[in-house]
């Protein structure tokens, strides 16, 4: 859990390095609360570069990535360091909801940031290396139930978050206790699967966009998709975890918070932005490439959202185990 002061401390060491431009800036910023490589790196470099490219912002976007608590440190930093900044946007998924439904973040909650949108959304996926002895899910698991502490899982989140509960779940499904389930957090996808990749862990938790240069290489195997049917094209052959008997979907979406003291002429105008970005044909290309689905909800629509899945992950996470 992140606490109150050891939130302070972290945000002293933060600072000091320089991610903080000066009030007044007409730069435009975007928070990825990871390090370079994984999904919200992705969201913000890819959103920035659309914004850029079509005028919705003047100049580029400034690409901050601040990792740590699977998006704790970015969140505390923009709750108390960034509260006015007109022109930030911070990188999010259902990491953050799941840390907030669990209290991991400290004294923080929904209601400390003002959610502007979601503009795509992407199955996990469970992947390993292309020599792995597994070429199905239910090879893995089977080899799972039999040696419960034989397999070693990577994920770009923190420990209980969104890529540790996509295991969780799977693992459940295998009737495998949660205490067996050997999960390494990093500080964001791209660590978490070059880790995957050098043979240091057996199984990447993470989500399509991440893995897609490897894919088209050779260099993974895509053991399942958790999607709630199988997605078209070139990733037509992988199966559902629930098509290999493992009832489980987990489908991210990818979208921003603003700081809480946004004025309200801002945030309505950093939504209409973010609808004309989810709307323009450059996007759609983007999304595309990224391999995204299509998913948009905004403004007030997408604050109910967050309230509701706050309120589920709550549910779900005592089920297992996690929360009392």
């Amino acid at each position: 859990m992140l606490s109150p002061c050891l939130t302070g401390t972290l945000l002293v060491s933060i600072c000091a390095v320089g991610c903080t431009v000066p009030p007044g800036r007409s730069v435009t910023e975007c928070i990825a609360p990871a390090a370079p490589g994984g999904g919200w790196d992705l969201t913000c470099r890819s959103a920035g570069h659309v914004l850029s490219e079509t005028g919705l912002v003047n100049g580029t976007v400034q690409v901050t990535n601040i990792p740590g608590a699977g998006g704790g440190i970015a969140l505390a930093h923009t709750v108390t360091q960034r509260g006015r900044d007109a022109n930030l946007l911070v990188a999010a998924s259902p990491s953050i909801t799941l840390g907030l439904s669990q209290e991991r973040f400290g004294t923080l909650t929904e209601r400390s940031v003002r959610w502007v949108a979601a503009i795509g959304s992407e199955a996990g996926a469970l992947v390993v290396r292309s020599d792995a002895p597994w070429e199905t899910l239910t090879d893995l698991m089977e080899h799972w139930q039999d040696d419960p502490g034989s397999i070693t899982v990577s994920g770009g989140s923190a420990v209980a978050s969104q890529d540790h509960m996509k295991v969780l779940l799977v693992a459940r499904e295998a009737g495998i206790p949660p205490r067996a389930v050997r999960y390494i957090p990093f500080d964001g996808g791209g660590e978490a699967l070059t880790a995957m990749l050098g043979g240091f862990v057996d199984l990447f938790s993470g989500e399509v966009s991440e893995i897609t240069g490897h894919l088209e290489a050779g260099a993974v195997r895509v053991l399942a998709l958790l999607s709630p049917e199988r997605l078209g094209g070139d990733l037509a052959h992988i199966p559902t975890a629930r098509e290999s008997g493992y009832d489980v979907e987990w489908v991210t979406w990818r979208g921003f918070y603003a700081p809480a003291e946004t004025a309200d002429t801002t945030y309505e105008r950093w939504v209409e932005t973010l609808t004309r970005l989810e709307s323009s044909q450059e996007w759609a290309a983007v999304r595309i490439t990224n391999r995204l689905e299509p998913f948009f909800v905004a403004g007030e629509d997408f604050t109910r959202f967050i309230d509701r899945q706050v309120a589920e992950f709550r549910s779900i996470s005592r089920e297992i185990g996690l929360i009392p």
